[in-house]
């Protein structure tokens, strides 16, 4: 029954795990971590950066969803910039391991290089492999879909992204996964179950005057092509300098699917949509940063009642002197 409640948490919950193809999409953008998302953003801050991150969700349940990123990226001259990630992504019986190499090109149009108004293009080479574990599957009942052996397929794919930093506005658009891509770790055949994603986020930087105050309004809209699945997240940040050397951050973003599952309450067959609060707080002392994101689920039907836990560790590299006379936290560090 613990099987079977583990497969259902799985499909229920494909835009949070690894029905996802490559690095799931969760709140990690909001903790400086702009290119994890955007292969646009690799090196365009004036420091490289180095973030690992880790996820755990319901910790009292074996085999929960469970994720862990290392990426860096770094610019080459005033324009160029590259990256790399390598993740692992668990949940259940399936898992997913791969790696990324980055690109991206800054492109200067208008104004001096001191008034940041930067459009970016970038691109991601990534190898992924899939993997179902069927080895502690029972197999007393004959099925022929269970080979009752690790089964796992490679393959590889491309993501596009371009970014627009004017001032204290930004706005980034990503496709993930455009090759056709079979893998027939989950169907046979030439059916493509590559799941393209199109993402778009964009928010603007409120800096009050004479304030240690910075507020951050944005949102993030996700799109998978395949299963036609869409959620929206609303997010609002505030930073605090505390002092020179530190800055505090904290805020809060709310996820909202635009489909839901169907479920029967008693006679009542009703729907339900994924819901997710996510507060986070976290900071940069000098060159290091470190945060924390909680999410907790809403709804009537949940495999567990505890929510998910996330760390982010960072520290900058090379940092130049030049500055943009904006606040821009994401690349005037």
């Amino acid at each position: 029954m613990k099987h079977f409640f583990f497969f259902l948490s799985f499909v229920c919950l494909v835009n949070l795990s690894t029905a996802q193809e490559g690095i799931p999409v969760y709140q990690d953008y909001l903790m400086d971590n702009l290119y994890l998302l955007h292969p646009s953003m690799a090196g365009a801050a004036n420091c490289g950066k180095v973030r690992a991150t880790a996820r755990q969700q319901w910790f009292d349940q074996e085999d929960a969803p469970n994720l862990q990123t290392l990426s860096f990226n770094t610019a080459i001259g005033q324009n160029s910039g590259i990256g790399a990630i390598v993740f692992n992504d668990k949940n259940g019986y399936h898992s997913q391991t791969g790696a990324y190499l980055s690109y991206a090109y800054h492109l200067q149009v208008g104004g001096g290089y001191e008034d940041l108004n930067r459009l970016s293009f970038g691109a991601n080479v990534g190898l992924v492999q899939s993997r179902l574990d069927e080895t502690s599957f029972d197999r007393t009942n004959f099925d022929p879909i269970i080979t009752g052996v690790l089964v796992s397929d490679s393959y590889f794919n491309i993501d596009f992204g371009m970014s627009y930093l004017y001032k204290d506005f930004f706005v980034h658009a990503t496709l993930k996964n455009p090759i056709f891509q079979n893998r027939e770790i989950y169907s046979e055949g030439f059916e493509s179950t590559n799941q393209l994603r199109y993402i778009v986020n964009a928010g603007y930087l409120i800096a009050p005057r004479k304030s240690d105050w910075q507020f951050e309004p944005s949102v993030l809209y996700q799109r998978t092509d395949r299963t036609k699945e869409q959620f929206v997240d609303l997010n609002a940040k505030a930073f605090y300098d505390l002092n020179e050397d530190t800055t505090l951050y904290m805020g809060l973003s709310y996820r909202q699917s635009f489909e839901g599952a169907e479920f029967q309450n008693g006679a009542d067959i009703q729907q339900q949509n994924l819901s997710l609060l996510s507060p986070f707080i976290g900071a940069k002392f000098d060159s290091f940063t470190v945060g924390y994101t909680y999410s907790q689920q809403f709804g009537e039907v949940q495999f567990a009642s505890g929510g998910f836990h996330q760390i982010t560790l960072g520290i900058d590299f090379l940092c130049t002197k030049d500055r943009w006379s904006c606040n821009c936290p994401a690349v005037n560090l």
